[in-house]
């Protein structure tokens, strides 16, 4: 999978901590080095409002990874860890699905995952995953945040992706939050 435009442009970040579970993402979207779009939506609720889903990576390949993960969760009765798997496994053998450069984090009340075209389904030890271009600082002020305040998780979920936005020139401050308490 290439790296060159799956990453920039793009910070999702997944919290799931004192009861709750969030998943945060900014709005930037850039081609090159221009921001071609600064609020887009990059998370949904899915299974009645029971899961949540965040995209990085190539919109157009995000909207049909959003479709089939929706699929395969509404198959499973809701099941994140089982539905997450399928999609994984069916990702990294599809000849045509193998191409789709994008990664997803999903979330539900108990888990969260990572699932890329490589077949990975990654479940943070600590509850908080993220992804992109401004993963790396959102991941950092989100554990900090998490050993070191009283915040719930659309709160801690916000200000880590705010110190993101200040510091990765691919992650603006149009932070969309979307929360399972």
């Amino acid at each position: 999978m290439s790296t060159a435009h799956t990453l920039h442009g793009t910070t999702i970040l997944a919290v799931r901590h004192r009861g709750g579970s969030a998943i945060a993402g900014d709005g930037q979207v850039s081609l090159g080095r221009t921001v071609m779009k600064h609020s887009a939506k990059k998370i949904r609720r899915m299974h009645n409002g029971q899961v949540l889903a965040g995209f990085a990576g190539s919109t157009a390949d995000a909207m049909a990874l959003f479709s089939k993960f929706e699929a395969k969760i509404e198959e499973y009765r809701g099941n994140l860890e089982r539905a997450s798997v399928e999609l994984a496994r069916e990702w990294r053998t599809d000849r045509v699905m193998r191409r789709l450069e994008a990664f997803l984090v999903v979330a539900d009340r108990e888990s969260s995952f990572l699932l890329s075209g490589a077949g990975d389904v990654i479940s943070p030890d600590d509850g908080i995953v993220a992804v992109g271009s401004g993963g790396p600082y959102a991941l950092a002020a989100a554990r900090a945040l998490a050993g070191h305040t009283q915040l719930d998780a659309p709160t801690l979920a916000l200000e880590a992706m705010k110190v993101a936005a200040r510091i990765c020139i691919y992650t603006n401050d149009s932070i969309t939050v979307e929360s399972l308490t």
